[in-house]
């Protein structure tokens, strides 16, 4: 039997770059998907996998709702088991693989037995760019401007499914409050279903938000349709 994996200690609120307070409870994420998803903007997430802190300050998310939402893993077919951890307890990470290269970090929210889950697409980093960098290779600008470049450079993969952030390798810092002037709602990226509806909420004019063009179906979307 394997021995846990060893995780080193969170740090307090002071020594975190853009962090106001400690660690934002499970009530701040049962609540509806889509006001989680936007209140998140200016918060700060951190990743201690592979035993190094990086992290950075939240400024893009995606909203998934339940069955209604096309876009969502549990649209129409219910509780699965790949999906069952955006029906569980708020609070939680729900990470998956897509694509055949890319994981993808989700903050379950809405009550525990309701589907709901914030995919985080975009941070700036700010805590262990040196790390981030070794890891993507990347120009800064291009560390974590996308959702699978950002599971890259905080390190986590599947092992890092349905952990209570805090207690696995995912925690999140109550950071500033963005005012709704700084906030722009678009329609989501790179889906072929469920693109149009203004579920992404980012932060105007940060260069760390992703690019791609939102609200437009996929490449194979429209290739089926033509």
């Amino acid at each position: 039997m394997s021995a846990a994996p060893v995780r080193i200690p969170w740090p307090e609120p002071a020594a975190v770059p853009g962090a106001t307070a400690g660690r934002l409870p499970a009530a701040f994420f049962e609540r509806d998907t889509r006001e989680v998803a936007r209140d998140l903007l200016g918060n700060v997430l951190l990743s201690r996998a592979g035993g190094v802190l990086v992290g950075g300050t939240i400024v893009e998310a995606e909203a998934y709702l339940g069955a209604d939402d096309p876009g969502s893993h549990a649209a129409t077919k219910g509780m699965t088991s790949r999906n069952a951890v955006m029906y569980g307890p708020p609070g939680h990470t729900y990470v998956y693989f897509t694509y055949g290269n890319h994981y993808m970090l989700n903050l379950v929210a809405e009550s525990e037995g309701v589907a709901g889950g914030v995919l985080i697409r975009a941070i700036e980093p700010t805590v262990g760019i040196e790390t981030m960098r070794a890891r993507r290779a990347r120009p800064d600008c291009e560390l974590t401007n996308g959702p699978g470049k950002l599971a890259s450079a905080l390190g986590l993969d599947l092992s890092d499914n349905a952990s209570r952030l805090g207690e696995g390798n995912v925690v999140v810092f109550e950071g500033r409050d963005v005012a709704n002037g700084e906030v722009a709602v678009s329609g989501r990226i790179g889906l072929s279903a469920g693109h149009e509806l203004h579920l992404r909420y980012f932060i105007k004019g940060n260069t760390y938000v992703s690019g791609g063009k939102p609200g437009r179906p996929t490449a194979a979307r429209r290739r089926r349709k033509d």
